[in-house]
């Protein structure tokens, strides 16, 4: 019997009709002869609208009490699933992170899977049970609920298909696949039938919303292929696998797509002091207070002081501000700030071995007269720093300029 892990988002089972779609495509696949594990995130906004009822009760909620509340909403999804489920004379086990055997380490409200106990879930499937899963959550070594923070359904479902060695685990959300760009933005992308987990590790990181980086890297780590399609529709959708492409080698086409971000801000040191061990005072204290950095960007040393700047999310702003205050002071230098920036990042496969995407991207900005305030590049993506204003205009002046609305992708 081979094993399939679906996992379906908010959007999915937002509302009863949508969680009785949901059961009546699990029973095709259960009646196909699969196994079918299946991981359920909360209905909708639940996740939002918990967080709100407890900022009403609380002015500073506990991280642990506040992983025991969010949990809930999943327990609400899969109890549901299981019970439209039972409608339809499909055998079915509702499970929370915990009961599924998932083992998470970390911190409330950003826990890591260290392990899973796929034993029970064995047995369920062996008894030819549709075992429904609460995705976002596991328990700690206390035996507290803990959850995994943003993207975590999406990694529960690949990480218990990694411990199951499912056949594959399919990702349905509110759209067709993976595409060239947002097609919110560009109307003319295309969907990709097929992309690498590199790129798409790449392009998640750089803002595609449809999966999480962590979901993707943790199924090329373990070889886990993985569908992202419509729970609304029967199209093919994006397979995302490692690029076993032999055919065409270096020939292949090169850009995947192009991806932006809104959600971010800049936080700049002027004038510190500069030496051994400067960067580590910079950004030890910023990890410490679980301050995620993005793009860093440091300005040739001059007598002996330079700038360093950095991005993080808006939310995490004012610390990020805060505590670069607390280190440039003793440093002589000063701190500055730009929260309304966005990101736009061209991604693909190879692109350091081929010169010219970085001029032509910063060519394609520039004609359109879209300041760039940071640049980071690597093997398979380039990115600019550029103001939020200009972020939709610039996907869909490089989306034409690279011609992604023409290439067989």
């Amino acid at each position: 019997m081979g094993i399939v892990v679906q996992k379906y988002g908010g959007s999915s089972v937002a509302t009863a009709e949508h969680i009785m779609a949901v059961a009546e495509r699990v029973k095709r696949g259960h009646e196909g002869g699969l196994g079918l594990v299946v991981v359920v995130s909360a209905m909708g906004k639940t996740t939002d609208r918990l967080l709100a009822l407890a900022g009403e009760v609380s002015r500073e909620p506990s991280p642990r009490e506040i992983d025991q509340l969010l949990s809930t909403g999943e327990r609400q999804s899969v109890a549901l699933l299981a019970m439209a489920l039972h409608d339809q004379g499909i055998p079915a086990t509702s499970l929370t992170g915990p009961q599924a055997g998932m083992k998470i380490t970390g911190r409330y409200g950003s826990g890591i899977i260290s392990e899973i106990h796929p034993e029970r879930m064995r047995g369920l499937l062996a008894e030819r049970q549709v075992v429904i899963v609460a995705g976002f959550q596991g328990m700690n070594a206390l035996g507290d609920v803990m959850t995994l923070g943003r993207g975590g359904s999406d990694t529960t479902a690949v990480a218990l298909a990694a411990a199951l060695h499912a056949d594959r685990c399919e990702i349905y959300t509110d759209v067709e696949g993976i595409y060239t760009a947002d097609p919110r933005i560009v109307p003319k992308a295309r969907r990709i039938p097929e992309v690498s987990s590199a790129e798409m590790a790449e392009m998640a990181w750089r803002g595609a919303k449809v999966m999480h980086p962590r979901a993707v890297e943790l199924g090329a780590l373990y070889g886990v292929e993985i569908h992202v399609r419509s729970s609304f529709g029967e199209g093919p959708g994006t397979i995302i696998r490692k690029d076993k492409d032999m055919e065409r080698l270096e020939t292949r086409e090169t850009i995947a797509g192009i991806v932006h971000d809104l959600d971010v801000s800049r936080v700049t040191l002027t004038g510190i002091k500069t030496g051994p061990g400067t960067m580590s005072r910079i950004f030890t204290p910023l990890a410490e207070a679980g301050v995620s950095v993005d793009v860093i960007v440091e300005s040739a040393p001059k007598e002996g002081s330079s700038d360093v700047a950095f991005t993080v999310s808006r939310g995490e702003f004012a610390e990020a501000r805060r505590i670069a205050g607390e280190v440039a002071e003793p440093l002589g230098g000063e701190v500055e700030g730009e929260e309304e920036l966005g990101k736009v990042s061209v991604v693909g496969t190879g692109m350091l071995n081929r010169p010219g995407y970085a001029a032509k991207m910063f060519d394609s900005l520039g004609q359109a007269e879209i300041p760039i305030r940071m640049v980071s590049t690597s093997e398979i993506q380039v990115t600019c720093i550029i103001p939020a204003t200009r972020v939709e205009e610039a996907v869909r002046r490089l989306h034409e300029d690279f011609e992604l609305e023409e290439r067989d992708v």
